[in-house]
């Protein structure tokens, strides 16, 4: 049955209009699925007009101004009034509503602003969740907190959820199985091009000239994809020259809406278009005449790492549900074609579906929400539960902004942040600045809120804002200049001050809404930076910033870091005076003490840092540093020279070894091998390193009598019963004994062993004998001396007597007395 909704256009949603208002009058809340061009956003808010017992506002939720203000017009037009009337709209900035409105469309984030100040929607009887499938953030929270004021406040309160593509079930089980309207599309066949090879060219090359060629083979207007507004101006700067009946249009959210109005619009007979957009075109708006899409594949996306603390837009490889969506703007009005800037082996790797806001961006400001509303993400109906890192990291953000107290509830300042329409830090800054300066503040907020209209000019600020000076200012940035004036003024009006131009006070302004982004310039480096949060951020080479000692940081891009070095991307930043630290963070800072080993200087450095978080603000030396840091420092030091920098004797050398070896004899002695002596370098050197803080000092140290010292009498007493320091021949000679081989060992002259008939022995061990000759070169080694007289001694005495005929070399050794003179010459 459509016949009560004769009088609205016949697009295919028309027929489950009836169904849905059935549906709805009995459960109150419905899920609607239906494809791009249904016509969902125009007939379903204008078909509940005349749903039965519902006679307060409607309101509907649009993901981005510019749907909202096309939305509102298109229902208005239907209607044959003028926006305001029954139908009107509310966005940022913009209000155009009266006593008589019934439908009010409204960007996603008004409705949190309305809930807060009117937890009982007073005069709203139905909420409309456009374009669900985006998952945005605000729309998820909106929903749930909608649905918990449905519970406790107002059951009468009806609720659809709307989407294009969209797993309807979960949301309709959130809903409370609420029912599930599915609706035909009428979409045209489009046929689909994709590369021959994976594209290598840059992406505004490649672009400009996939663009080029659809424009050549087929006829119609041509919507083109990109991810980013940058991305729109260097295609557009590369197109070159196009036949006169061909225009180029930009469509991105930050321009001005005639401006949009005139990209949206169809061409004049005769004419053609090829619009250039961001995302803002894939759902919900009509860009008339369009029959080619030119798809780069790429979409941009706010990103948060919990683990540094950082939010920023990365461009990432589209979804295939984005690609499919893109694709079927070819398809609205005829039969169309989609060029795709990549290879159909490519599509395989690409997701599904894009991630849901809520699990990869900052959760500051849902967070604030969140704390506002005196709620926490477990005690609402949440189709995504926030991930746990994130999450506590948008609490400990608001802590430190002075929004939440330490018990983690909300402050007086939280709520007045909570009331501005803005991401917390913005909010903060605005209601924490100077009078002098608030001006400036709501200035700098509308511009940080819009994506960066002048990218040539560098990272800094200032020349954006004195962009917005210049009411005059031509040329493409223009219309986004004036958009951020007219944000500027609305928040002037909030905060009670007028926007003003100057930058007197931008650096401290940027501080104060990014305190974790305060920048200190790196050491030896022109370019490279050091956060206040402890990571690292870079600007261009050729950067005028580059060789400032601070910066405050308002914009990042990550994927910048991300592909090209550790540090992100320094986009938008402002000189930061040292005067201005010290006032905003003079309480936040904090002296610390160093006295730490410093490889490049060889010595231990002992000095005072004025710290702010990661950067040391101010260094002063440390006259008075402990005389045991200092050697704890000089132990740091060995440790990171390697034991070889001490000064080893042999006799050093030789204590380890004989200890070594007493231990595997079974003496009661500690360990003395060289990994046990670096582990344990607090216990028996530094004690010793009193006034040694150079590697050159190590020098002076008596490493055996330190060691002998540290083992002690008593134990060095059973090292030497167990591995005697020398071996005494029967001469009187003493033999030192060395113990590093695998058994001990000693080195002595044949004859001052003559009588002996046993072999000498250490702890039970064979003594390794090597045998001198007179001129005490090696002439054999053994462990067995009484086998030696026996068998070897003769052939040693044979060849030994003639070269040493002074010396004895009698036939029987084992009986010889032994001796260390040579015979008297003969006269």
């Amino acid at each position: 049955m459509t016949s009560r909704f004769a009088d609205l256009p016949d697009l295919p949603v028309r027929a489950v209009l009836s169904n849905m208002q059935e549906m709805l009058a009995a459960h109150g809340m419905v899920v609607l699925t239906a494809p791009p061009g249904a016509g969902k956003t125009t007939l379903v808010p204008l078909a509940l007009l005349n749903l039965p017992g519902l006679t307060g506002r409607i309101l509907m939720l649009e993901p981005r101004r510019l749907a909202a203000r096309a939305a509102a017009e298109r229902m208005a037009s239907l209607r044959s009034e003028t926006v305001g009337e029954t139908v009107g709209f509310r966005i940022k900035g913009e209000t155009k509503t009266s006593t008589q409105t019934r439908i009010e469309v409204v960007t996603e984030g008004i409705l949190t602003r309305i809930l807060q100040s009117d937890p009982e929607l007073a005069g709203i009887d139905a909420i409309i969740f456009d374009e669900f499938h985006e998952r945005s953030l605000n729309a998820d929270l909106g929903l749930a907190l909608a649905v918990e004021v449905r519970e406790a406040l107002r059951p009468d309160l009806r609720l659809i959820v709307m989407s294009a593509t969209l797993d309807a079930e979960p949301v309709a089980a959130l809903l409370g199985d609420a029912p599930i309207i599915r609706s035909d599309g009428r979409a045209y066949p489009v046929e689909t091009r994709w590369l021959a090879i994976p594209r290598k060219a840059r992406l505004d090359d490649a672009m400009a000239d996939l663009i080029r060629t659809a424009h050549d083979a087929k006829n119609g207007d041509i919507l083109a994809f990109l991810p980013s507004v940058r991305d729109i101006r260097h295609v557009a700067a590369r197109l070159g020259t196009l036949p006169d009946t061909t225009r180029v249009h930009s469509l991105f959210g930050a321009m001005a809406f005639k401006d949009q109005r005139a990209a949206l619009a169809g061409s004049a007979p005769g004419q053609r278009k090829i619009v250039l957009a961001t995302a803002i075109a894939e759902t919900s708006l009509t860009v008339e005449g369009v029959r080619i899409v030119v798809d780069a594949g790429l979409a941009r996306r706010s990103r948060f790492d919990p683990g540094s603390g950082m939010a920023g837009l990365v461009t990432e490889r589209a979804t295939k549900a984005e690609a499919t969506q893109r694709q079927g703007r070819a398809g609205r009005l005829s039969p169309g074609v989609c060029y795709r800037l990549w290879t159909r082996a490519e599509e395989g790797a690409m997701a599904q579906f894009a991630p849901p806001e809520i699990e990869i961006a900052d959760l500051s400001g849902f967070a604030l929400d969140l704390a506002a509303w005196g709620a926490t993400p477990g005690g609402l109906s949440m189709l995504t539960s926030p991930p746990e890192a994130a999450y506590a990291s948008a609490r400990a953000l608001l802590q430190a902004l002075g929004a939440l107290d330490d018990a983690g509830q909300i402050t007086t300042h939280g709520r007045e942040m909570a009331e501005m329409p803005m991401h917390p830090r913005l909010a903060h800054m605005i209601t924490t600045a100077p009078v002098a300066a608030r001006g400036e503040a709501v200035t700098l907020a509308a511009l940080l809120e819009a994506d960066d209209p002048i990218r040539r000019d560098g990272a800094d600020i200032t020349s954006r804002i004195r962009a917005l000076a210049d009411p005059d200012r031509e040329g493409p940035a223009a219309g986004a200049l004036r958009r951020i004036r007219a944000d500027a003024s609305q928040h002037g009006r909030r905060a009670g001050v007028k926007p003003v131009w100057r930058t007197d006070h931008v650096g401290a302004l940027i501080a104060l809404a990014y305190p974790d982004r305060i920048a200190q310039r790196r050491k030896g480096s022109a370019a490279r930076f050091l956060l206040s949060g402890a990571k690292g951020a870079r600007l261009r080479a050729d950067d005028g910033l580059s060789d400032m000692p601070f910066l405050a940081i308002a914009d990042l891009d990550l994927t910048a870091g991300a592909s090209r070095s550790a540090d992100a991307l320094i986009r938008l930043a402002a000189p930061l005076a040292r005067s201005d630290i010290d006032a905003l963070f003079g309480d936040r800072m904090e002296w610390r003490t160093r006295c730490l080993w410093s490889r490049q200087h060889g010595r231990v450095m002992t000095d005072r840092q004025l710290m702010l978080g990661a950067l040391v603000v101010e260094e002063a030396p440390w006259t008075d540093a402990p005389p045991d840091l200092k050697m704890a420092a000089m132990v740091a030091g060995i440790r990171d020279l390697g034991l070889e920098a001490l000064p080893w004797t042999k006799t050093a050398e030789r204590l380890i070894a004989r200890v070594e070896w007493a231990r595997r004899a079974g003496a009661t002695a500690p360990p003395a091998d060289h990994r046990h002596l670096l582990n344990t370098l607090e216990d028996w050197l530094m004690p010793h390193l009193t006034g040694i803080e150079r590697r050159e000092d190590l020098a002076r140290l008596d490493i055996s009598t330190i060691l002998s010292g540290h083992i002690g009498w008593p134990v060095m007493q059973d090292i030497a019963r167990a591995a005697p320091e020398v071996f005494i021949a029967p001469t009187g000679t003493s033999c030192r004994i060395n113990y590093a081989g695998t058994a001990p060992a000693i080195e002595i002259r044949l004859q001052e062993l003559f009588g002996l008939t046993t072999h000498p022995v250490v702890a039970g061990h064979p003594l390794v004998i090597s045998l001198l000759s007179p001129a005490g070169r090696p002439v054999q080694t053994t462990a067995d001396l009484p086998g030696f007289w026996r068998t070897s001694y003769d052939d040693v005495r044979k060849d030994m007597r003639g070269r040493y005929p002074r010396h004895p070399w009698p036939e029987d050794p084992a009986s010889a007395a032994p001796t260390r003179r040579a015979k008297p010459r003969a006269k």
